[in-house]
């Protein structure tokens, strides 16, 4: 079996305590390889040696930084089939989707911030002053230090590298936690970090427990910046650690994402791209709508249509290329799903399709997390099916007949990271879409990302912005430089 190991310094290291933890293939429910039970003893050698990197990290140009980062961005997509089917083993998530979205865009993230860093500006503020002088105000951006960074379990590789690479391409050093359900492909990036030729201590890869890793990380005095992504409640601890410590914070997390179709919507589009939007990695993604608000007008159309296309869904093993829907992640959080589906049930919910462990699995995969994607109708908007983060192949179909109604249905949550809109009134979608409390509105489509727009929630659904311009201002500190010439002021 397999034993994975922290990347700390340069090298592959063992657990101060000798302790590991078991990592579960989800598919499967086995056990199939071992990860460091890591706590702060580990986060104390990754600091220290983040910090003894700092200095020659920060110091060495841009293009040399960008020119090692765009060699890891080479090496994840020459790996991409290796990277891949770690991922689906680690995650349970079907392998078309990791070969065309996880890996590509991890590759991606690296290639962005290798490159923005060549094309950065700054403004200059003149002043007149008395006697003929002026002065000259421009700002300079520099590196914070360590970055404490902490990624989930449901976009591996894709999310670790939205963190890692702005940090490493701003020059900060970083100590990284994965995932403790999801440590595979971390430790591989490690490796090819290395082949890069990404100098030791510049990134450091902590494995373990949020409780220990993760909680050692945000507490520790040299780490100036956190950026997390994860659970609304662990945010609100990581907050109340790190504020009083006046860290910088990005805190991405929870969501409830509605998706409203309006009946001039073009329907066979929408059904589509709403079970994509819907059960796209078994629900496991933080931008998935789970609450799909249709005009009443077109309420049975749609949903003999949207039914249709779930029940064809399909579900199985995860490193078939055919799969649709692969495993959940652990079984903790199969556990939670199961729990919602009795509670739509105790709630009034009618299920019309999904809601069960498929019938139709493999011995190899009789253990495996798998649940059908689920369907639910009959719910009030205001239920708690309807407003706590399920994250999970669980839908509720709810009609409106205004888009007033609409709105407020889909702002009555505590959460504001995504939605979707369906609809051909141009009018109708810049209004609707202004009115909705969340950081991105979708128009006629869902996921399209571009890596220059700033990305985050509202409410509860976290603080900051990461993406383009907002992850290099995160992880840089500004400093106002004034110069007064000319004629003494």
């Amino acid at each position: 079996m397999q034993r994975i190991a922290n990347f700390i310094d340069g090298k592959f290291v063992e657990p101060v305590s000798g302790r590991y933890l078991d990592n579960i293939e989800p598919a499967t429910g086995a056990v199939y390889s071992q990860l460091p039970d890591s706590d702060e003893r580990e986060v104390s050698l990754a600091v220290e040696a983040a910090q003894r990197a700092f200095p020659g990290w920060s110091a060495t140009p841009a293009s040399e930084r960008s020119r090692i980062l765009l060699r890891i961005a080479d090496l994840i997509e020459s790996n991409l089939d290796r990277l891949a089917r770690a991922e689906c083993i680690d995650s349970g998530k079907p392998i078309t989707l990791a070969k065309t979205l996880d890996i590509p865009r991890a590759a991606s993230n690296f290639r962005f911030f290798a490159t923005a860093i060549l094309h950065t500006s700054s403004e200059a503020h003149f002043t007149e002053l008395g006697g003929g002088g002026r002065a000259m105000n421009y700002t300079l951006r520099q590196p914070r230090g360590v970055a404490g960074l902490i990624s989930p379990w449901n976009l591996p590789l894709y999310l670790f590298t939205w963190k890692v690479a702005p940090a490493l391409a701003t020059g900060n050093t970083a100590v990284a936690k994965p995932s403790e359900v999801t440590p595979m492909t971390a430790f591989m990036l490690a490796e090819l970090c290395g082949q890069a030729g990404l100098p030791p201590g510049v990134l450091n890869i902590v494995h373990g427990l949020g409780a220990k890793a993760g909680a050692a990380i945000v507490a520790h005095p040299d780490i100036s910046a956190i950026s997390f992504t994860g659970g609304t409640k662990t945010g609100a601890e990581i907050a109340r650690i790190a504020g009083p410590m006046f860290k910088k914070l990005s805190l991405e997390l929870g969501g409830k994402n509605p998706n409203i179709i309006f009946a001039d919507a073009d329907l066979d589009r929408a059904v589509k791209t709403t079970v994509r939007s819907s059960f796209a990695n078994q629900g496991q993604i933080c931008l998935c709508g789970s609450r799909i608000f249709v005009e009443r007008s077109i309420q049975e159309r749609f949903l003999a249509s949207f039914i249709k296309e779930v029940r064809q869904l399909r579900i199985g093993d995860p490193l078939d290329p055919d799969t649709d829907q692969g495993a959940l992640a652990s079984k903790q959080h199969y556990e939670k799903i199961q729990s919602y589906v009795e509670l739509a049930k105790a709630e009034g919910g009618s299920i019309v399709t999904g809601g069960k462990r498929p019938a139709n699995l493999v011995d190899r995969y009789r253990d495996g997390y798998f649940i059908e994607p689920t369907v639910i109708i009959g719910l009030d908007a205001r239920c708690r099916t309807n407003q706590e983060e399920i994250f999970g192949p669980i839908v509720t179909v709810i009609p409106f007949d205004k888009d007033c109604n609409a709105i407020a249905m889909a702002n009555g949550v505590e959460y504001g990271l995504s939605a979707s809109l369906w609809t051909s009134n141009l009018d109708r979608a810049h209004n609707v879409a202004a009115q909705l409390q969340c950081g991105t509105v979708w128009i006629n489509c869902w996921l399209l990302r571009d890596l220059r727009v700033p990305f985050g929630g509202m409410k509860h659904s976290g603080v900051g912005r990461e993406g383009g311009e907002e992850a290099i201002r995160f992880f840089t500190e500004p400093k106002n430089v004034c110069v007064a010439f000319g004629s003494n002021p």
